[in-house]
């Protein structure tokens, strides 16, 4: 979620290349576990709960990949990333994929030398203040001290925001969600600014949700979604390919109550390739014909996975809006199965 800025681009870039030619495919079905990176803890997207089980929309992702691949959803070692740590511990290949609120941009893809394959989650950076500050709108903040996680380009966002509306504040560095929320509640800032979907995720955990507001601005577009090293397209087209399969699902009416009934075949082609009863999908994956199905299989669709993690029915309460499929309106769209 949060967007690091490329201090030691060269560096983690050099990492990268290097360690994506060792077959992160091969690495994983050999150790038998899938190590995934995750944020510090972002309630409705990766955060443990009292008994240390990883959960969250970002988790779901993970669990499908270790399923689709070794066809064990609990077979996933979760790594805790900052938005500093991130890329470091991606490059240098301590973990095999991120999936973190992470915003697909030129600069990552290109010089930081990842691969993104996909976006799980449209998004954009906006802006959160206690509802007794009277305010109703980003443009009356001038003056205000703003939380705002070091070593992103949320920074560079909310610069640009500022002056382009003539506008100051003090800015308030943090590190991670939790001393945001930490700081904020404190009054130690006026403003949290993040993505959106983050400052609802965050406002649902506070003891009076209600009395802080998420203002209507949105200030840049940030496609959040997993990412893989360069170089290693083999297993960028495992994670890749998960993620669609996710999202095809749902369009298809593939879903967690029937898609045992479908697994026995249908009438249409895409749903029997999808779960492996028809064609070599899974062959040319390197992995087993009902890869697909193991993965749906975890949590469901992503429809079900974005109802049960952060939709409307949980506290965090997130409308589909431009993550609605795109027969309905959203931008929501895979690639087809054949």
């Amino acid at each position: 979620m949060k967007k690091s800025v490329l201090l030691g681009a060269l560096s983690v870039a050099g990492v990268a290349a290097g360690v994506a030619a060792a077959g992160t495919l091969d690495d994983v079905k050999a150790r038998g576990t899938l190590n995934c990176g995750v944020t510090t803890g972002l309630v409705g997207f990766a955060a443990p709960d009292a008994n240390g089980e990883w959960n969250g929309f970002d988790v779901a992702v993970c669990r499908a990949v270790a399923a689709a691949v070794l066809g064990d959803p609990t077979a996933v070692e979760f790594v805790p990333t900052t938005g500093k740590t991130r890329f470091t511990a991606l490059a240098s290949g301590e973990i095999d994929m991120l999936a973190r609120n992470t915003t697909w941009t030129f600069s990552r893809d290109v010089d930081l030398k990842f691969t993104f394959v996909g976006v799980n989650y449209y998004d954009g950076q906006g802006f959160m203040v206690p509802k007794e500050l009277g305010v109703s709108s980003a443009t009356e903040l001038d003056g205000a001290t703003v939380c705002i996680q070091t070593g992103t380009t949320t920074e560079l966002n909310l610069a640009d925001y500022f002056r382009a509306n003539n506008i100051s504040y003090e800015p308030v560095p943090i590190e991670t969600n939790a001393e945001a929320q930490q700081q904020y509640l404190a009054g130690a800032c006026d403003v949290f600014t993040t993505d959106a979907s983050g400052l609802a995720a965050t406002r649902a955990t506070f003891e009076a949700p209600g009395d802080h507001v998420l203002l209507p601005e949105i200030i840049s577009k940030e496609p959040l979604g997993p990412l893989v090293r360069h170089g290693d397209n083999e297993w960028g087209d495992v994670v890749r390919w998960t993620l669609n399969a996710l999202i095809t699902a749902e369009e298809l009416g593939v879903t967690s109550a029937n898609i045992g009934e479908m697994a026995s075949g249908t009438n249409n082609p895409e749903i029997n390739r999808l779960l492996g009863t028809e064609g070599t999908l899974g062959e040319m994956l390197g992995l087993d014909a009902d890869w697909a199905m193991k993965a749906l299989s975890v949590s469901g669709n992503y429809g079900e996975i974005f109802e049960a993690t952060i939709g409307e029915s949980t506290p965090i309460g997130l409308a589909r809006g431009l993550n609605a499929q795109w027969t309905e309106g959203g931008l929501l769209y895979s690639p087809p199965f054949r």
